[in-house]
């Protein structure tokens, strides 16, 4: 059957609509970090989400604040300028700490995670995978819970805990073991058994 919807990325804007830019400076220069950020113009991107972070602030803007810090934490660890990435993302936490925005914290801790790999403060990183862990738990996420642990073996393996490592992998084998994933389980034990042979 043909698909006759066309799809929402190409449906142009009604005639005389307006999406609020042109009267909004602040809101155009975060869009136009975004869209640098976006094509790796990372230079741009940071001049354009400050202008708007400063915009946001002026106003009392918390949501576009921490949206501009956001998105100036992934401007710096595409630089891997990885202390100004964790100022950003903190300024971003402690505003949806603050409005109980639990979804968005879990995205700022994956952020977390990276930043500090790239500081090679690993005890800090899996301490976040195991803050982590523990809403994926609650939320019934195994999906989540299987991509954590693979990060977890690969920061264990990285900083030479390579026991560590193992046991993550054997935590998703028996995952995948649970959802009769047999022959995903048994790759994944046969993972944790090389970790632990090449120790």
């Amino acid at each position: 059957m043909k698909n006759t919807l066309q799809d929402i990325k190409d449906i142009a804007p009604m005639p005389g609509a307006s999406d609020g830019r042109a009267d909004d400076p602040v809101r155009a220069d975060y869009e136009e970090g975004r869209r640098f950020l976006e094509n790796q113009s990372y230079a741009q991107a940071a001049v354009s989400l400050h202008n708007a972070l400063l915009g946001f602030e002026e106003r009392g803007d918390e949501v576009g604040v921490a949206n501009a810090s956001n998105q100036l934490g992934h401007v710096c660890l595409a630089r891997q300028d990885f202390e100004q990435a964790r100022a950003h993302y903190q300024k971003a936490w402690d505003i949806c700490e603050k409005m109980q925005d639990p979804m968005s914290q879990i995205a700022l801790q994956k952020k977390f995670i990276e930043v500090y790999c790239g500081l090679k403060d690993y005890r800090r990183a899996t301490e976040i995978c195991l803050d982590l862990l523990d809403a994926y738990y609650h939320n019934n996420d195994p999906r989540g819970t299987v991509e954590l642990l693979e990060q977890m073996a690969t920061i264990y393996m990285t900083s030479g805990d390579r026991s560590k490592a193992a046991d993550a992998y054997r935590t998703v084998a028996s995952i995948h073991r649970n959802f009769k994933h047999l022959n995903i389980a048994e790759s994944y034990e046969k993972k944790a058994a090389e970790i632990e042979k090449a120790a």
